[in-house]
């Protein structure tokens, strides 16, 4: 499959996702991803675009958040390597809401550092730290911290991570909630030298103090393709499943990035 058509069956399933009826949860998922240990290159430059939209979600706002459903959110992010251990990453995040247009919604940066390969460490390590705002109209907490340890492993045809993210609200509603657990994993298969299938995992459990009920909890599934276009490319397709009452029943995204060489050659690929 080409990246052509990788973006053709995302465009499609999105708008046939327009006919869908509705359902649950307040807004939410602008980058939806289990992260790699891996750090981008130093000197070079990852562009990613990463673009979902929940096609059975809510229809009203709730505590003045904008519904989520049909709403398209495009996110641009950019990370720069600077050196084998270290990259630092920039979030734009969109919103194309079905009543009132294309939104701002907030930024972010995330510095990455990761074990370099030296350490021989038997599985992939990595720590992300993210830090940002939002607009009160998506989220009742406007600034908010996440740490997330990354633990990766590649063996043979198969691929596994995992993303315990701890992550609280700065400002706004959640405060008091302290340090939440959200735990992320992933596992996939390579089906071909160039298609790799697998099953994605996103929870929201609750303060780490004490965990939320079952029924307050969020957990979705997200069966999903990476195709592998060269070295330089990324691209991640996927169909959500939410599992409880708290969480959007029904979501696509669909993950573009290019790496670039912004060095003193200029616009090279990588």
């Amino acid at each position: 499959m080409s990246l052509k058509q990788c973006v053709w069956v995302g465009v499609v399933l999105c708008t046939v996702g327009w006919g869908w009826p509705s359902h649950v949860y307040a807004q939410g998922n602008f980058e939806i991803q289990v992260y790699g240990s891996e750090t981008v290159e130093p000197g070079k430059t990852m562009f990613e675009l990463h673009s979902n939209s929940a096609i059975k979600g809510t229809t009203t706002k709730e505590d003045g958040v904008f519904p989520t459903q049909h709403a398209v959110h495009e996110t641009i992010e950019i990370t720069h390597g600077f050196t084998p251990w270290f990259e630092t990453g920039f979030y734009l995040f969109t919103s194309i809401q079905p009543e009132a247009g294309w939104k701002w919604v907030g930024d972010h940066i995330r510095p990455r550092v990761r074990a370099p390969e030296s350490w021989h460490v038997p599985v992939g390590l990595s720590l992300s730290t993210e830090i940002g705002y939002q607009q009160r109209a998506f989220s009742t907490d406007t600034w908010t911290v996440e740490i997330r340890p990354i633990i990766d492993k590649q063996w043979g045809p198969w691929y596994a991570s995992f993303n315990p993210v701890f992550d609280r609200s700065l400002q706004g509603q959640g405060t008091n909630r302290g340090f939440e657990f959200s735990p992320n994993a992933k596992l996939s298969y390579d089906l071909t030298p160039k298609i790799s299938g697998g099953l994605e995992y996103y929870g929201g459990i609750g303060p780490v103090t004490a965990f939320d009920p079952l029924r307050k909890q969020q957990h979705l599934l997200f069966p999903v393709i990476d195709l592998n276009l060269g070295p330089q490319w990324e691209c991640n397709f996927g169909v959500g499943f939410g599992l409880t009452h708290e969480t959007d029943r029904l979501l696509v995204k669909l993950i573009l990035g290019y790496r670039f060489d912004l060095g003193s050659g200029g616009h090279r690929g990588y």
